[in-house]
């Protein structure tokens, strides 16, 4: 166990850690989530620079890596869906409104279309290049991520305070539409990455997989 499979580890931990604290009716749990969460997304990018800076580069780490991640993003789409769901209000978001099953079905359907296609490849000793796309996705999404988080705890402060603005309408009307944007975004973002990645498949470059 080196420092990069520890901090890959820790990330797996903390996974569940974010969603319980996001189920938390109150917006102190809520912020103590999205502190959570900076935590695990900042580690994800510590990982693996160290492993490759100190020649760390395991098996382990190459299984386990992509695993966290994929837990951190149920662990925080899964709350969103089931809380604003259960109270529109709560979520609220311009044109969206709640987090819908749909939302779900395109974050979890290209990671699990993906997955499939990676074991296929290496099934076949082929190894499919990372391509730049899934990097920019994967970024899009955190990025919505933790400015959902941000605005389920504001809101939840909102509900809290008899529908008074914490904030203002400024901020309201902004942070609103900047989770909205950041959701179209990362949506976009994710069906883009899984055509590369796809057609990347079909007629697979030399390269090492990331």
């Amino acid at each position: 166990m080196n420092l990069p499979n520890a901090i890959t580890t820790l990330r797996i931990v903390l996974a569940p850690v974010t969603a319980i604290l996001l189920m938390q009716p109150s917006s102190s749990s809520r912020l103590l989530a999205m502190g959570v969460f900076l935590v695990a997304a900042v580690s994800d990018l510590v990982d693996g620079a160290l492993a490759r800076q100190r020649g760390e580069i395991t098996d382990f780490g190459k299984l386990v890596d992509p695993i966290a991640d994929k837990l951190l993003l149920v662990a925080t789409l899964v709350p969103f869906y089931l809380l604003t769901s259960a109270d529109p209000e709560l979520g609220h978001i311009p044109l969206f409104g709640a987090i819908g099953l749909w939302v779900l079905a395109v974050f979890f359907g290209r990671e699990i279309v993906v997955t499939w296609l990676r074991t296929r490849a290496a099934r076949r000793g082929t190894i499919v290049a990372a391509r730049q796309s899934g990097k920019y996705k994967a970024f899009a999404q955190n990025v919505f991520i933790g400015s959902m988080i941000l605005w389920l705890a504001y809101r939840t402060d909102v509900e809290a305070s008899g529908g008074v603005l914490s904030f203002g309408t400024a901020w309201d009307t902004f942070h609103g539409w900047f989770t909205a944007i950041s959701l179209t975004v990362a949506i976009g973002l994710t069906v883009y990455s899984f055509f590369v990645y796809v057609q990347a498949f079909r007629a697979p470059p030399s390269g090492a997989d990331a």
